[in-house]
């Protein structure tokens, strides 16, 4: 597994903890369909979450991160999730950028509703 993948994997591992941790409940981890991928999908009482996880080595913005182009990808990908799954849930985009230091998880910000 490329170094990548493996920071990758650990930061969305981290994001799916917060999230269980707040409340919510893990439906999906990286589902994915032709032309395109969600890290994570998750529920609480009020909201369908869908949420792009960006694993970095410094502080950068996540939001700066997505690009117009990967928020095309993701609202296809939620189209076709919602096509296939009946939830009576406001759908919701949401951003994490979790910050590494050594391989060890210094920071998360998450970002609800970033686009």
């Amino acid at each position: 597994m490329s170094e990548q993948k493996t920071i990758g994997n650990i930061g969305e591992n981290a994001v799916c903890n917060y999230l269980v941790n707040n409340g919510y409940k893990i439906l999906e981890h990286n589902y994915f369909i032709r032309g395109g991928e969600i890290d994570i999908i998750a529920r609480n009482d009020e909201f369908l979450v869908f949420v792009e996880v960006k694993t970095r080595k410094d502080y950068k913005s996540a939001v700066e991160s997505v690009t117009q182009k990967k928020i095309g990808f993701i609202k296809k990908t939620a189209l076709k999730f919602l096509s296939e799954n009946n939830f009576d849930l406001q759908p919701r985009f949401d951003v994490a950028c979790v910050v590494l230091e050594n391989e060890h998880i210094k920071a998360i910000e998450y970002i609800e509703n970033a686009f």
